[in-house]
């Protein structure tokens, strides 16, 4: 008996500091492991957000690029063909718009009928007009310019997608494109004979 006395009281158990140091430890690295891990939720979040903005931003610039905006051949003379009546704001689109003609100045910077159409999370259309409906997410603006150099035949299109959560929270009118805003420039010429 008196060897399993020294056992037991040769063996040495954590003290109260040591518990509450390796406490500190663990819950130290845990909150440090959940920050990380909130960050990366966020950057995915983010990611979709900026993905799904530049597919609905693509999209617009081919309906806009699939306007007619050719030479019409006819015997002894060279046509423009132009689309100056579509309305690609509404879903599907119908005549009464604009089409291709130029667009006024400021499109990109305000919600400008027919220069604007809202799209839910999911990138389905759900509406148009001056102010987004409840179910909108995303407000994608564009704009249509002739080119300086060559106006007969060439218009810059525009297009504009950003949230309506950032569109609500801007300071001020939008001047140009955070890294949060999706704008693509394409020039559209025609083509065939001039």
């Amino acid at each position: 008996m008196a060897q399993r006395r020294r056992r037991i009281g040769g063996s040495r158990g954590f003290t109260l500091i040591e518990v509450l140091i390796a406490t500190t430890l663990l819950v130290s690295m845990a909150i440090g492991v959940g920050h990380l891990v909130t960050i990366g939720v966020r950057a995915g979040w983010a990611a979709r957000v900026q993905t799904a903005a530049t597919v609905l931003a693509a999209s617009k610039i081919e309906q806009l690029r699939s306007l007619p905006w050719t030479y019409e051949p006819i015997p002894d003379v060279v046509v423009p063909r132009s689309d100056y009546s579509a309305n690609v704001s509404l879903d599907p689109p119908t005549d009464g718009g604009p089409g291709l003609a130029p667009s006024p100045p400021g499109t990109l910077a305000a919600n400008v009928p027919p220069y604007v159409d809202y799209l839910d999370g999911e990138g389905r259309w759900v509406g148009n007009g001056p102010a987004p409906p409840p179910a909108a997410t995303f407000i994608r603006r564009w704009a249509v310019a002739p080119l300086p150099q060559d106006p007969a035949r060439t218009v810059v299109l525009s297009v504009l997608v950003t949230t309506v959560a950032r569109d609500h929270a801007r300071p001020g009118p939008w001047t140009g494109p955070s890294r949060e805003d999706t704008l693509l420039v394409v020039l559209n010429t025609r083509k065939g004979k001039s």
